[in-house]
């Protein structure tokens, strides 16, 4: 890998951490567990393992590699999605007063997160951009919604 190479893929990083942000504030003003932090490390750790398996395709591309390394980019995302599981699962907790379910809108949004930095670090930022905002419109508007039907 060369040096642009390595620059476009912190490029690719930078703009899925900066799209997950976007979530990520809405999160934090809604005082929620996973907040801004969170979601920019998911979204930016997403789009670096896409950058990494990247590398590591090129890396062990050579003709004496060929039949000991089969490269599946499908795997990198499934690794991320399993990831994101487990820190989603710490989002959801349940209220024994009440038996209530708290956190499975965070956790969502951090599976989204990843999904986004995975298409950031694809390279499809209009794909990545168009997913943020639309969350954002989910979160925020039915957020306002909910405290007007409740309020």
């Amino acid at each position: 890998m060369s040096l642009e190479e390595d620059l476009w893929i912190l490029a690719r990083v930078a703009a899925a951490m900066l799209l997950g942000g976007v979530l990520g504030i809405e999160r934090e003003l809604g005082k929620h567990a996973a907040g801004l932090r969170t979601h920019m490390l998911i979204a930016g750790a997403a789009a670096l393992i896409v950058g990494l398996g990247d590398m590591i395709a090129e890396h062990f591309s050579g003709e004496q590699y060929r039949e000991l390394i089969r490269v599946d980019p499908v795997r990198l995302i499934e690794a991320v999605v399993a990831a994101v599981g487990f820190v989603g699962a710490g989002a959801i907790l349940r209220r024994s007063e009440s038996d209530q379910v708290q956190g499975l809108t965070t956790a969502s949004s951090l599976l989204m997160a990843a999904a986004i930095g995975i298409a950031a670090g694809l390279g499809n930022y209009l794909l990545a951009l168009g997913a943020s905002l639309l969350c954002v419109v989910v979160l925020a508007v039915f957020r306002r919604l909910e405290t007007k039907i409740d309020g």
